[in-house]
């Protein structure tokens, strides 16, 4: 099922960007360039047992994190599954390594306290590519 979400979600993106244009207002060859992002899956993490004040003090800091990371440029989207399953939301990152990613994601609140963990996934869409 991961891996079905990471192609339709690749799948759309490409479509969405068939369109694009470089700064000079061409497309490049081919159309579209590629540029690699970062897909992150977070899932539930193994410490989910804080109390009900301790929880919204961690939420509270994990989305001024995604809001801080956002303003920096480093996450393009992020947001939450609207059911209740083990996966809890995504993130997309534009970083140039993993290992970038990961040290974001260690800022989170919420990673930090183990109410989330996460799944990091280099994901290809056409670059420059936005979501409307």
């Amino acid at each position: 099922m991961k891996k079905m979400i990471l192609i339709l979600l690749s799948a759309f993106a490409f479509i969405n960007c068939s369109t694009a244009q470089d700064s000079t207002g061409n497309k490049p060859a081919g159309g579209v360039e590629i540029k690699q992002y970062f897909f992150v899956m977070l899932t539930r993490g193994l410490h989910r047992d804080q109390d009900s004040v301790t929880a919204e003090k961690i939420q509270n800091g994990h989305m001024a994190n995604i809001r801080r990371l956002a303003g920096m440029g480093k996450i393009l989207v992020a947001g939450p599954f609207g059911d209740d399953i083990n996966w809890r939301g995504i993130f997309i990152f534009d970083c140039k390594t993993k290992e970038e990613v990961e040290e974001y994601l260690k800022t989170d609140p919420a990673v930090a306290a183990g109410r989330l963990a996460y799944e990091i996934h280099p994901w290809l869409t056409g670059k420059n590519c936005l979501f409307k």
